[in-house]
């Protein structure tokens, strides 16, 4: 019982927020109480199928387009899911959200995925969203450089060096910060 309460005191301490289960056939995803919460704006959506805009109802307008558009790359690839964005609550109060996880195939083929979200607010406190450089190409640059990396990420986890994948685990952080940080 002391092993659970001190798992649980962790993750709230590292700023767990909640989990999501996507099933990528049937176009929904299912939040624990935590996600739907915060991401959905209603707790009462936990445990339940949800379309994308339903799920993510409360994503930042601001980067809601670029979120859905990795999304929905990755639903249709499969592989890392690490992006973080804002999520605004039902006062307008934004709150920094690391979203990661995987989508791979089930048994029969079909792209599933699980992951979890967490809150990472505190490495903003007192800044705003900055512009990664200027204009649609500096975005097209940095968008190929997560497709490559997630790329990469996927062979060196088949390849099964732990110091390679740490790195480019690492890598696809930064990635996805600076992502979350250019304005769309």
């Amino acid at each position: 019982m002391a092993l659970a309460s001190t798992a649980a005191s962790a993750l709230q301490d590292a700023g767990f927020v909640g989990t999501w289960d996507t099933d990528v056939l049937a176009g929904r995803s299912v939040l624990d109480a935590g996600a739907a919460t915060l991401l959905s704006g209603d707790s009462s959506f936990a445990g339940k199928p949800l379309p994308l805009d339903v799920a993510l109802g409360r994503i930042h307008p601001e980067d809601r387009g670029w979120v859905f558009e990795r999304i929905r790359a990755v639903r249709r690839t499969g592989g890392l899911v690490s992006l973080e964005f804002r999520v605004l609550s039902e006062t307008g109060h934004v709150r920094w959200i690391l979203n990661r996880g995987r989508l791979v195939p089930d048994a029969v083929g079909a792209l599933r995925g699980r992951g979890a979200y967490i809150d990472v607010t505190d490495l903003y406190a007192g800044s705003s969203p900055a512009a990664n450089g200027d204009g649609a190409a500096q975005a097209k640059h940095l968008e190929a450089a997560a497709d490559h990396c997630i790329r990469a990420h996927s062979a060196l986890e088949r390849h099964g060096d732990e110091n390679l994948r740490l790195i480019s685990n690492m890598l696809l952080l930064g990635i996805g910060r600076a992502l979350a940080q250019r304005e769309p």
